[in-house]
């Protein structure tokens, strides 16, 4: 496997970082069209019951939907902000992704592919500490 330098690192880990922020919107906006769409079904059904179960559904619906966003979200943030945090959080919600076919999988190997680089380490390090005269 070819070693990414860090100019190609510079290039990969934004992008990596941007598309867990797009995936992990999709995510929110699949969760808010549900909740609206469910609760205003229940409505427009004129059937308080239904109401009822349709508004319940939609909003553990749209919290369920959102807590599956959060991860790729703050994932997306700490990689653009290249903190060692969101590489470690980036990893394990790309290892999550492998079982969201088609998407999700691509993207978790491309995180993969870019962060697991023996190079990446070296990006992620904080700067060495000075040393005092």
């Amino acid at each position: 496997m070819n070693q990414l330098t860090r100019k190609d690192l510079e290039l990969h880990i934004p992008i990596v970082g941007w598309l867990f922020i797009i995936c992990s919107a999709l995510l929110l906006t699949i969760g808010i069209i549900g909740f609206f769409f469910l609760t205003s079904f229940g409505v427009v059904a004129n059937d308080p019951q239904a109401a009822l179960v349709l508004g319940t559904i939609g909003m553990w619906g749209g919290i369920f939907f959102f807590v599956l966003a959060l991860p790729g979200f703050l994932a997306g943030y700490g990689l653009l902000q290249h903190k060692e945090w969101g590489r470690i959080l980036a990893i394990v919600v790309a290892f999550l992704n492998l079982l969201n076919f088609p998407l999700g999988t691509l993207l978790g190997l491309y995180t993969l592919w870019v962060l697991l680089q023996t190079s990446a380490n070296e990006y992620f390090a904080p700067p060495p500490l000075p040393v005092p005269a």
